[in-house]
């Protein structure tokens, strides 16, 4: 039995989907405990692409139980837009994936405020319009609508009046738009897409208890990446959840006493998609190199993403603030080229340099990286099978990331097949 958390390390994107079905072929249950939709987590099985963006990775695993968790905001627009394409991939997920009763819902207009709200900021975030931020908003201010309460037929429809109202009469004030939002239609819309998501409630902090009980392994998988918790990440450009492993506690209803480890995916360079401070950003032909050898757009908002050196700061980090007991460390097959490879030690800001990462935006957007250079590769190893046959660079490489995070790397992936990872 273990119990683990698989956290990105990053910005997002570093390829927690293909972690995360790599690892729930060894897993019993598979729970999300944060984010929405604005996730895009891409696996890739022989010749076929899965782009998930509300269901659990681990649902591609046929003997894995897959779970949604209350710290989700749900959009069921995208779960039964997911249901079909699984469905229609021959995958069977009734019986063996489940939602929280008690996670918010994603309503339609959450999306509406979330675009007005972006296109009127003078300084952009970057949001994916998912209606994430209006969704978490509702939450805390506690007028949100939750799986459970729509499910209630006699107080679904008032707390639904409420809310409509209160949008309408914000869009009026803010936009001068009246009655922007159209309480039967969404209440029937409602109702009816409910019943595909009725069959897949149940109480999921109750199944992780039955889980731990029963001695089975359990791996959480969270969206985006620690550098957008709304606490830890480079606020104001970030998400509104907790991407980090203590959102594991509060997302799912586990004890943190329960947790075994947790399992930091990094890229072996670093991108960001959306605004926001990136001290290691290229402008030059290796930046070019990583974003086409990469395919680096986001599988979410199609928008390309900015690319840069692997950087020491963000790592250790994020070491520190998830407890990363190990890595697995992504897409190092896209450094094969490079004739030199720069890792970013430590900013200059003003007259002095900064060997830990601070997640201040105004600060980190006027530091410059300090770079020690390390030998690249020309080889192509996105066929290599054992950590041995790797060329002499590349170990080398992955020696010097465990060396400065002081973390072992578990899980070396050379490309985005199932098959093309190296348990080191």
């Amino acid at each position: 039995m273990s119990v683990r958390i698989a956290v990105g390390a990053q910005w997002g994107d570093e390829g927690k989907g293909k972690i995360i079905d790599l690892l729930s072929s060894g897993a019993d249950l598979v729970v999300r405990y944060q984010g929405g939709a604005n996730a895009g987590h891409t696996v890739k099985i022989d010749d076929k692409k899965f782009i998930l963006h509300m269901i659990p990775s681990g649902v591609l695993n046929k003997n894995t139980v897959s779970a949604i968790g209350n710290g989700v905001v749900f959009d069921y627009d995208s779960f039964i837009s997911e249901l079909d394409i699984l469905k229609n991939a021959g995958i069977r997920p009734e019986g063996r994936l489940f939602i929280s009763p008690y996670a918010h819902v994603v309503m339609p207009y959450h999306k509406e405020i979330d675009r007005a709200v972006e296109n009127n900021r003078k300084t952009k975030i970057g949001t994916t319009f998912k209606g994430i931020g209006p969704a978490y908003q509702d939450k805390i201010t506690r007028c949100g609508i939750r799986v459970v309460d729509i499910l209630d037929k006699e107080y679904f429809p008032v707390v639904l009046k409420s809310n409509i109202d209160s949008k309408n009469q914000l869009f009026e004030a803010l936009y001068g738009e009246k009655n922007k939002f159209d309480f039967n239609a969404i209440y029937a819309a409602c109702l009816d897409k409910f019943e595909t998501v009725k069959p897949y409630v149940k109480d999921v902090s109750i199944m992780i208890e039955e889980a731990l009980e029963n001695k089975k392994s359990i791996l959480f998988e969270g969206a985006q990446g620690t550098l957008l918790d709304i606490d830890h990440g480079t606020y104001p450009f970030v998400t509104s959840s907790n991407t980090t492993s203590g959102g594991v506690c509060t997302g799912t209803g586990i004890s943190p006493t329960k947790i075994d480890s947790v399992i930091g995916v990094m890229k072996a360079y670093t991108t960001r998609v959306g605004n926001g401070p990136f001290v290691t950003e290229l402008f030059d032909d290796a930046g070019k190199h990583l974003s086409e050898k990469g395919f680096e757009v986001g599988a979410t908002t199609g928008r390309p993403r900015r690319c840069g050196y692997f950087d020491a700061l963000i790592a250790r980090y994020s070491v520190r603030v998830n407890g990363i007991s190990s890595l697995a460390l992504t897409k190092i097959d896209v450094l094969g080229g490079l004739e030199k490879i720069k890792v970013c030690v430590g900013y200059k800001y003003k007259n002095e340099i900064l060997k830990e990462f601070l997640p201040v935006s105004n600060v980190l957007e006027k530091c410059v990286p300090v770079y020690e250079e390390l030998d690249g590769w020309q080889e192509d190893i996105s066929e290599i099978k054992e950590y041995n046959d790797l060329p002499a660079n590349v170990k080398k490489y992955i020696d010097y990331i465990e060396k400065i995070t002081k973390v072992p790397v578990e899980i070396v992936s050379v490309g985005p097949e199932r098959n093309q990872s190296i348990f080191k």
